[in-house]
């Protein structure tokens, strides 16, 4: 008999897992928005209006619910008004936190949105997650930028968008005020930056009829969180978490794909922190937010590791291997099982940063591991989260066998998320599957054939999703052999 257990009350369903919980994030960094989403529409790379058509193509199908922009510490330098008008006529811009490049500005607030709009789909709207400038700006210029882009009537800076080419007003829905301003954002305190959140909040003002801006408030650690919800709470809807997972000390974090089975361990021991981060968040939120209005807004997390080889250091460029695929699983079942207080989480990065979607060496791409992670998890996105208890040992203290999440879509069918995180052992999983009755169950498997395997430009499908076949059905559900780090999609109809 099995040791792993996964009962699945399918009668208890109320809380709708937000497709927010699947967003993405592209910071200006490294080869992130220049070359790997935006070529310029010159570019011999296939383009529309200057974003790679490839790329663009492939991150649709994964019906993205929203995209963060323009950073990340590089929000807190960027003035939108440099990046607005006529392309040739835009002063550049020096990253100074990422690299010391020197970008041209010809990906604007006009690009981005547009971004949005090819990223969307018939029954799929791309919402643009923008954060503002408050550690070197004003209130004004955060201010003016919503003018700007929301102001559907005459005002000068609205006048200023048509001038620009863009007539109608955008309906911008999320808005982050400042980011980590508790150090690149600033190196501000608690309560100044509660402070500051205060009035930079009630000058955010949404123009757009009958519509809501929600805005989000930068957050930290545990005291932090607590003083700017204290001080601030009242004023915000969403309040940003970041967690990153480093298997690394020191100056290292860690190669991302020359690892040892104990670099494996650690990574699935510091991924599970992320339940543990959330959980004691969701205390400090509960004392000062009994009715759960505020949103936890996880706008950055992922693996982050030592940068490849002979790449520029601030450029955050790195492989993505299985053990980046089963972060992304768990943390998403994470996400799911939270769905209560989680309305947004951001990976980090949309393509060649961090743990990306999708990778590119000039005109080709390629899929990652974790981009195919979130094509088969989409059908967990606005459908019912049915409360589930899983049972499993540990293969490392602090690192489960086992993850899961099970949900409920619109159309009936069940969806359940398995994800073996073992590096060499393969398991069964008994489901108690209560109050659920179906007539077919199919399945999608994604595994590598081993631990460090990744997707190159030379194998681009060396890790791919493929059909799943080792379940079978039982009295009371199901029983499903996982084999070593894989994840599994399963569909009950």
């Amino acid at each position: 008999m099995s040791t792993n257990r996964l009962i699945v009350s399918a009668d208890q369903g109320k809380t709708k897992i937000s497709r927010h919980i699947y967003g993405h994030f592209a910071e200006h960094l490294g080869r992130c928005i220049y070359e790997g989403l935006w070529v310029g529409p010159e570019s011999p790379i296939p383009n529309t209006r200057g974003f790679r058509n490839d790329v663009v193509a492939a991150l649709r199908a994964l019906n993205m619910p929203n995209l963060r922009w323009p950073g990340g510490c590089f929000a807190d330098t960027y003035h939108w008004t440099d990046g607005v008008g006529p392309r040739e006529k835009r002063p550049s811009i020096l990253n100074v936190h990422w690299g010391g490049t020197l970008e041209n500005n010809h990906c604007g607030t006009h690009e981005f949105l547009d971004l949005c709009e090819q990223l969307s789909t018939p029954t799929n709207v791309c919402e643009p997650y923008i954060c503002g400038n408050v550690g070197s700006g004003t209130v004004q210029e955060m201010a003016q930028w919503l003018e700007y882009l929301t102001m559907p009537g005459q005002s000068p800076m609205a006048d200023l968008r048509r001038r620009n080419g863009r007539e109608q007003a955008w309906p911008i829905k999320y808005w982050a005020v400042g980011n980590e301003n508790w150090g690149c954002g600033g190196n501000m305190r608690a309560e100044y930056y509660a402070d500051l959140y205060r009035q930079y909040s009630s000058y955010c003002r949404n123009y757009t009829p009958g519509s809501k801006l929600y805005k989000v408030a930068c957050g930290h650690g545990f005291d932090w969180n607590e003083t700017v919800l204290k001080i601030a709470g009242e004023f915000m809807d969403g309040l940003s978490l970041h967690h990153y997972v480093v298997p690394g000390s020191g100056p290292s974090k860690g190669s991302a794909t020359d690892f040892t089975r104990q670099e494996w361990v650690t990574t699935m021991q510091r991924a599970w922190g992320l339940r543990w981060f959330l959980g004691r968040n969701e205390n400090i939120m509960d004392r000062y937010d009994p009715d759960r209005r505020i949103g936890m807004i996880v706008d950055e997390w992922g693996t982050w590791f030592d940068v490849e080889p002979g790449t520029n250091p601030g450029h955050l460029y790195q492989q993505n291997t299985m053990r980046d695929a089963l972060v992304a699983s768990l943390s998403l079942d994470v996400f799911n099982n939270l769905a209560h207080r989680v309305h947004m989480a951001n990976i980090a990065q949309t393509v060649n940063v961090l743990q990306a979607m999708v990778l590119t060496d000039t005109s080709r791409m390629l899929l990652t591991p974790t981009y195919h992670v979130f094509e088969m998890f989409k059908v967990h996105q606005d459908a019912t989260l049915l409360p589930s208890i899983l049972e499993c040992p540990e293969f490392g203290p602090g690192a489960p066998v086992l993850s899961a999440s099970v949900s409920r879509d619109k159309a009936g069918k069940t969806h359940i998320s398995l994800s073996n995180l073992q590096d060499e052992d393969g398991t069964e999983i008994a489901c108690e599957l209560r109050h659920l009755t179906f007539g077919s169950v199919t399945g999608r498997l994604l595994t590598s054939p081993r631990m460090n395997t990744s997707n190159t430009f030379d194998r681009p499908d060396a890790i791919a999703p493929t059909a799943f076949v080792g379940v079978r059905r039982t009295s009371d559900g199901l029983v499903v052999s996982l084999p070593p780090r894989s994840v599994v999609m399963l569909e009950l109809v």
